[in-house]
């Protein structure tokens, strides 16, 4: 049942909800260093990851809604009014949902949680976040800038980081769920919010590819491929998990990604288990014929040299080249810094390999013909799609992101993410014009009017 949780905040007009989202932009670009801080200490993120994957696109994020919340949120008289309503007037107003629960992640502690909890906030909604018991000091101090920025009280309230709470959380009432996770839990809070009808926002695991056609830059999709595979330790949802490189280009693209893969050092992952599924994965690969891109060069007779284990949860960014399509890695059921580069003899085999995958939420196409790029990009499945580029165009702030089927559903972030957070309420003024019909005219006169509506809305044939 809906809350109806019309408190002071919900009434505060739109004018000083945006002034509120501008003085935590503010408060949040002074307090910079203390974010990245907490970023660090919950991730081990490098300070300069923290800085400019965490907190410059949240604040980009707050200055895009700032200034184009209230043409989004002002009310619209809709027009079109068919001339037998008589004087009616329609108008659409976004009014808050009411009570919103966002259940946050860890991999962009301050990116992903600020830009679901901003425009949340703005549409006029009470929140409750519970951070993720993995990055609890990012959200807390995100949450903690909010109220100072000048909430009213119990506007917005944070759980305890656990589980257990969690848990808690999902046995409320609210108008909205907001969950950023993994797949399996997606389903589990599907399945609780779908006995009372509550409407969820689920943004879910991608396990996506990216095509280099004969036409592309090697060079170019080597480096920015590379630098998908390593940005945050590869925890990235939006990471390709698979490069499909036409075979006329293949030979050209692994010589740029070796000499890439030699550079790499050693990252952290979240944990020992994330570092171990990967080295588990990519030793598969190789053991069915793949190459690790960091070894010998292209089309040396020599064997493979074995892969080092990740020590701890550190774990050296792997691409397998010559990876066979059969291999568990190029399924992508990872979440680290591994990549199978496959060999493709046509467009049609690399298609066939992508939409064995059930969960897309970007790719990225890599050729030289911008026309064939914009015809391959809705046959992809995905939401967000990036040509000659990967994974870091979704960071504008006026890009939705969403995911499909097991990839999730609803939309965050931009425009979309912005109306998601209200609902329409239709309020017409009228003359009456129900009264009316109450009462039917003479036959004469309905006929006349029958005629009429024939003519206006199928011309003088009909």
């Amino acid at each position: 049942m809906p809350s109806r949780d019309w408190n002071s905040w919900s009434r505060t007009p739109l004018k000083e909800r945006v002034r509120w989202l501008a003085r935590l932009r503010r408060l949040a670009a002074k307090r910079a260093g203390p974010l990245c801080d907490a970023v660090c200490a919950d991730t081990a993120k490098t300070r300069f990851e923290a800085l400019t994957q965490d907190v410059a696109p949240f604040l980009a994020s707050c200055r895009w809604l700032e200034r184009r919340a209230p043409r989004l949120l002002c009310d619209r008289r809709l027009g079109g009014t068919p001339w037998w309503f008589g004087g009616l007037q329609l108008v659409e107003r976004r009014v808050p949902l009411g009570r919103v629960a966002i259940i946050a992640t860890w991999n962009y502690p301050v990116q992903i949680l600020g830009v679901q909890l901003a425009p949340a906030l703005l549409a006029g909604n009470t929140v409750v976040v519970k951070p993720s018991e993995r990055a609890p000091k990012s959200a807390e101090l995100l949450v903690q800038l909010a109220i100072e920025a000048g909430l009213p009280d119990k506007t917005l309230t944070a759980t305890p980081a656990t589980r257990e709470a969690g848990e808690a959380l999902l046995n409320e009432p609210f108008d909205h769920v907001v969950f950023t996770g993994s797949t399996p839990v997606g389903l589990s809070i599907a399945a609780r919010t779908a006995a009372r009808l509550t409407p969820s926002t689920l943004e879910l695991s991608g396990r996506d590819s990216a095509f280099v056609l004969e036409d592309a830059d090697p060079s170019l999709a080597a480096a920015a491929i590379w630098g998908a595979v390593c940005m945050n330790s590869g925890q990235t949802c939006m990471a390709p998990r698979r490069a499909l490189v036409h075979e006329s280009i293949y030979k050209a693209f692994v010589e740029k990604l070796n000499a890439l893969a030699r550079r790499a050092a050693p990252r952290p992952l979240i944990d020992e288990a994330a570092a171990r599924v990967c080295h588990e994965q990519v030793v598969a690969a190789i053991g069915m014929g793949g190459r690790d891109a960091a070894g010998e060069s292209f089309g040396s007779p020599n064997p493979p040299t074995p892969v080092s284990p990740p020590v701890g949860r550190l774990w050296r960014p792997t691409a397998v080249v010559e990876c066979p399509k059969s291999a568990a890695l190029v399924e992508g059921r990872h979440f680290g810094p591994a990549i199978a580069v496959v060999r493709v003899a046509s467009l049609e085999e690399a298609l066939e390999i992508h939409e064995r995958c059930d969960q897309h939420l970007t790719a990225s196409i890599f050729t030289a013909s911008r026309e064939r790029a914009e015809k391959l990009a809705p046959m992809l499945g995905a939401t967000n799609i990036f040509i000659n580029d990967c994974v870091l165009p979704s960071a504008h702030p006026g890009a939705s992101i969403g995911g499909r089927g097991m990839s999730g559903v609803g939309l965050s972030r931009g425009e979309e993410g912005l109306l998601a957070m209200t609902r329409p309420l239709y309020v017409s003024r009228s003359k009456g014009g129900a009264k009316r019909t109450l009462q039917e005219p003479p036959k004469i006169a309905a006929a006349a009017i029958g005629k009429l509506i024939a003519w206006s809305y199928g011309g003088w044939r009909a």
